[in-house]
């Protein structure tokens, strides 16, 4: 499984952004995909992940600013992220994994496929 980013970029706070990550595979409702996240010099963080085409899930950070959502039919997700922070600056990273319980969808280590990464930066 290939994941490809896209999306980043520099934005003021209080801005908007969205991020796609498209999927080499028929990501349809066997797999987990979503969002991390990781700033300089701190670990990667859970954002927002999808679980298996039913509920999503947010980090307490971003709720009601972030929206993920999937498109099955172009294999592709999408983070919808508004009212940006200073705090929101990192690497935004997908993933996905076929195999995750509900229980460990935050856990990074968990998810076996990763796409490459883009940049956001939030100026204050």
């Amino acid at each position: 499984v290939q994941l490809q980013a896209s999306g980043g970029g520099l934005v003021q706070a209080g801005g908007s952004l969205r991020l796609s990550c498209a999927a080499s595979v028929d990501i349809n409702r066997n797999y987990v995909i979503g969002w991390f996240r990781q700033a300089p010099g701190k670990d990667r963080e859970f954002v927002a992940v999808n679980f298996r085409s039913t509920r999503t899930y947010y980090a307490d950070s971003v709720k009601g600013r972030f929206t993920l959502s999937r498109d099955n039919a172009k294999n592709t997700v999408y983070l919808q992220m508004n009212s940006l922070k200073p705090e929101d600056t990192a690497v935004y990273y997908c993933a996905a994994d076929s195999r995750i319980i509900l229980s460990s969808i935050s856990e990074p280590r968990q998810y076996d496929y990763w796409g490459q990464g883009t940049l956001v930066t939030v100026s204050s």
